[in-house]
C-alpha cells in the first residue's frame, strides 16, 4: 500500500507486454503458495516472527526474494497488521497470536525481476461477531472492486464502487492509504484511492497492473503512525481494521487476478 502524495503524476502509468505479464503472473503464483502455506500454519500461540521466518523461508526456497525486506529501511520479509493496527505492522518475537485476534498478512514477491502483492485476514480461533463482520466485508470489498475493473472504464470507478459498498455496511475506508501500480517495482503509478469519485482517475486499459486493497475500519477512518518505528500505521481510535490484497491485470475482457 501507498501512502498519497500532495500532488499525483499523470500519465505515468505503466502499460505491460504480455511477457511482462507473464513474469508478474509467475512472480504472483509464488506470493499466492506463500499466503497459503502461512494459512495452513497460522494459528493461537505462534509469534509474528514466526510468520516472518515462514515467509522467508518460503519465497527463498523458490528461489524468490521478499521485496518488503529493507525496502527503505523495513526490517521483515512481510507486514503483519494485528487488530487496531491499519497496515505495515512489524513482525516481533514479542507478538504471540491468541485466540480472539485478528491479523493482516501481507506479502509481497520478487521473482525474476518481476513484483507482485497480495495479503489475506486470518481469523485467530474463536472470533467475535463484529471482527468476523469487519474480516467479511473487507473481503467482499475486494470482490465489489473487481467487479468495476473494466478496459476504458476510469479507476475512480472502482474505488468509488467500494467507497459506497463500505458504507453500506456501516464502516470507513481509510483515505489517505490507497493502492498502487505494481510489476515492473514495488510502487508504481498509478495511485489507487477508494473513495475515489466516480468517473474520475486514469483509464484502466490492458496491460495495467494494479493492487486493489482497502483498508477498512470498524470505526473511524483516522489513523497515526509509530513513531516509534515510523511504519505501523493504528487507527486512531483503538478499533479493529481489516484489509485483503489482490493483484489485477486489466484485459481486453476484463481482468485477470494474478496474486491473491
Amino acid at each position: 500500500m501507498r501512502r498519497r502524495k500532495r500532488t499525483i503524476k499523470t500519465g505515468g502509468v505503466l502499460v505491460k507486454s504480455q511477457s511482462q505479464i507473464e513474469g508478474i503472473r509467475a512472480s504472483g503464483k509464488i506470493n499466492t503458495a506463500v499466503l497459503d502455506y502461512v494459512e495452513q500454519h497460522i494459528c493461537a500461540g505462534i509469534s509474528t516472527e514466526q510468520i516472518d521466518r515462514w515467509v522467508y523461508d518460503t519465497t527463498t526456497g523458490m528461489g524468490a526474494v521478499p521485496a518488503p525486506l529493507h525496502f527503505e529501511g523495513f526490517p521483515k520479509s512481510v507486514c503483519t497488521s494485528l487488530n487496531q493496527v491499519v497496515c505495515h505492522g512489524i513482525p516481533s518475537e514479542k507478538t504471540i497470536l491468541k485466540e480472539g485476534d485478528i491479523i493482516n498478512v501481507d506479502v509481497s514477491t520478487i521473482y525474476k525481476g518481476y513484483y507482485s502483492d497480495a495479503s489475506r485476514m486470518f481469523c485467530i480461533g474463536s472470533v467475535s461477531q463484529d471482527k468476523k463482520r469487519l474480516v467479511k466485508a473487507a473481503r467482499e470489498a475486494v470482490l465489489v472492486g473487481l467487479m468495476e475493473v473494466k478496459p476504458w472504464k476510469p479507476i475512480g470507478d472502482m474505488g468509488h464502487a467500494i467507497h459506497m459498498y463500505v458504507q453500506s455496511r456501516g464502516y470507513s475506508v481509510v483515505e489517505d492509504i490507497g493502492g498502487h501500480g505494481v510489476g515492473l517495482a514495488f510502487h508504481e503509478d498509478p495511485w489507487v484511492s477508494y473513495v475515489a469519485e466516480k468517473g474520475s482517475g486514469e483509464l484502466m486499459v490492458p496491460g495495467m497492473v494494479f493492487t486493489i486493497e482497502p483498508m477498512i475500519n470498524m470505526g473511524s477512518p483516522d489513523f497515526y503512525v509509530d513513531d516509534s518505528n515510523g511504519w505501523t500505521v493504528y487507527t486512531e481510535d483503538g478499533m479493529p481494521s481489516a484489509q485483503w490484497e489482490v493483484t489485477v491485470a486489466v484485459t481486453q475482457e476484463g481482468y485477470e487476478v494474478l496474486s491473491y
